[in-house]
């Protein structure tokens, strides 16, 4: 990491990156709110005191404290959290148990990645409404400014995160700069906001109101959404510079949100609170203000896309999503990256989500479910990660954050017949992917049926002394040393290809994130032998590379190539996925050259 990363660089880098989707939630959290209650002065302190101790627990306590203590060489996220929790265990079903929960978590976070980009862009093309002469805007063509927008954002995603940050973060740094000021402003003609600092107000505003509190608690939530991006970029850009970012986002998300609340006590017939707040201040500045708004939305889009981008690569690598296409737009920082297909499919959800709610406020109905659901998962892994350390008083804390998100959960459930039902979709499609790849991989092994190498042994080395063998080295690819692949069977012994020197590659993920070590294991017996490769759960490594390192000059690089025949829809499905994916030679980027596939027919 550069040394800088701990600086005031890293700290507006990671402003950029990272705290988009959580600095732009004032332009639509309480106005969604008031829309549910009577903006009574009382009822406005009761609902600021929830969303201070909200940001206070969600983010600060639950990510920021907690989760950010828990990342792996500087990474976080779902997957980490299974990863560090998976050796703890000792039952086999409770690691199929927390897979699950894993793979439910990343396909909420997925359904989250579409919602926020739509509700971002849209909350804030709706401020021109505000502008004079523009009142009667059609909704149709905000619409169609907001998917403009969009497109334009997700086209420019393959410069890299790094880049994006670097011109992001000077404009966030503005933004937070102005929410501060415009906040001080309104909080100065009605201080008395602050003592919404007391929980006292947040708890009697939810006892006094009973169901309909608890509801109006789901959209609380909206001023933690991306609040889970602090954890989940740490690999972007590392802990110490989002954690001190976080502590002046805090401050300034603050200031904002007592000031709407300020400005709500003394105009209650106020609709859209901040922009409304931001007119009364300066109708002269209120232009410039909306442009920036848009900007600081597209920032929220961006700090959702990048972690996309990290949760489905940290899903390929550790084998639970097909092996979509990677580029790598950093050499400073590995987990830097560009997923074309995850790219196209978020920009397709994103512009179908905004044509189907039509109004930010339509879109906040939908909003919060999946976040909480993530929310609540995280929250139990590190209470089970904590009790395991036998780390006691964290693991007390861990589970106050959890029964409390718990809460946030079932409260966001209410929102499922108003519109939450399209988060339940929408993360319905990486879910089913995910469970019919990963369950399609193991029947496909099965089916396979691999040689146990006793048994192929003494036919390997009939043939090594029978028939005449090809100069060079030829590469073969095993999961596991002890179990011969059948295209390696077929490619012996059918084909009667073997070459003087039959190199069995072997590539194990170990526990850790990071760390690559390549070695050439035991000779087995005369022209066959082995080389291992032990990597990381985030590593992609160049095996042609470690292959040159170790002496090795290849020939001829061998696979296998399935070709599935089934009459099952659930395997069709699967079959499709395998051939519209990279296979692992591909993903791995082999040369091109020296690749021969092995067809082999496989019935399911």
């Amino acid at each position: 990491m550069s040394r800088d990363g701990a600086g005031i660089g890293g700290i507006i880098k990671s402003l950029g990156l990272v705290f988009g989707d959580i600095g732009t939630s004032p332009i639509y959290t309480l106005t969604v709110i008031i829309l549910l209650t009577k903006p009574t002065s009382e009822n406005i302190t009761g609902v600021l005191s929830l969303i201070v101790w909200t940001l206070c627990v969600l983010v600060t306590l639950e990510y920021g404290w907690l989760a950010m203590s828990l990342g792996k060489k500087g990474e976080g996220g779902t997957i980490v959290l299974k990863e560090i929790l998976r050796p703890l265990l000792k039952s086999g079903r409770q690691v199929a148990f927390i897979t699950l929960l894993s793979i439910i978590g990343i396909s909420l976070l997925i359904g989250d990645g579409v919602i926020t980009p739509a509700i971002s862009i849209l909350s804030a093309v709706e401020g021109l409404l505000l502008v004079p002469g523009l009142e009667k805007t059609g909704r149709n063509t905000l619409i169609l400014i907001a998917g403009i927008i969009a497109v334009v954002l997700f086209f420019f995603q393959d410069k890299g995160t790094e880049r994006v940050a670097k011109a992001f973060g000077p404009i966030m740094l503005l933004w937070f700069i102005v929410l501060s000021v415009s906040g001080v402003l309104s909080i100065v003609k009605e201080p008395m906001v602050f003592k919404a600092v007391n929980p006292y107000y947040g708890l009697k505003f939810l006892i006094d109101n009973g169901v309909s509190g608890f509801f109006i608690l789901s959209e609380v939530t909206l001023c933690a959404t991306g609040g889970e991006a602090l954890y989940a970029d740490m690999g972007h850009l590392g802990r110490t510079p989002i954690l001190k970012a976080w502590y002046f986002v805090f401050v300034a998300l603050l200031f904002n949100y007592m000031g709407q609340g300020a400005f709500l006590i003394a105009h209650p017939d106020a609709k859209n609170v901040l922009f409304e707040m931001i007119l009364s201040q300066s109708k002269s500045l209120y232009v410039p203000f909306l442009f920036l708004s848009i900007l600081a939305t597209v920032i929220a889009s961006q700090a959702m896309i990048s972690g996309m981008f990290s949760i489905v690569y940290q899903s390929i690598t550790t084998r639970l999503m097909p092996m979509f296409k990677v580029d790598y737009t950093s050499t400073e920082f590995r987990s830097q990256i560009y997923i074309g297909f995850v790219n196209w499919f978020l920009l397709v959800s994103v512009l179908i989500i905004m044509y189907e709610f039509k109004a930010s406020s339509n879109l906040a109905a939908a909003y919060g479910l999946a976040v909480t659901g993530t929310m609540t998962l995280t929250g139990l892994f590190m209470t089970w990660i904590f009790y395991l350390r036998k780390s006691w008083a964290l693991t007390l804390l861990s589970f106050f954050v959890f029964m409390v998100d718990a809460v946030y959960f079932a409260s966001n459930t209410f929102k499922i017949p108003h519109g939450g039902y399209w988060s339940i979709i929408i993360a319905a499609i990486p879910f089913i992917v995910i469970m019919i790849y990963t369950k399609g991989q193991r029947r496909l092994y099965m089916r396979l049926k691999p040689m146990p190498l006793r048994d192929f042994l003494p036919t390997y080395v009939e043939f090594f002394k029978r028939f005449s063998k090809i100069q060079g080295t030829g590469l073969f690819f095993a999961r596991d040393m002890n179990m011969v692949p059948p295209y390696i069977v077929r490619t012996m012994f059918a084909d009667n290809i073997i070459y003087e020197d039959n190199l069995i590659v072997s590539m194990e993920k170990i526990d850790e994130p990071f760390g690559v070590k390549a070695y050439t294991g035991s000779s087995i017996t005369d022209g066959l032998r082995t080389f291992v490769i032990e990597m990381g759960y985030m590593e992609v490594v160049d095996v042609e590379r470690l292959l040159l390192t170790n002496g090795i000059d290849i020939k001829t690089i061998f696979y296998g190539q399935e070709d599935i025949s089934t009459n099952n829809f659930i395997w069709k499905i699967f079959s499709l996925i395998k051939k519209l994916t990279p296979s692992y030679v591909q993903f791995y980027k082999l040369p091109s050259h020296k690749l021969r596939g092995v067809i082999y027919r496989i019935e399911m």
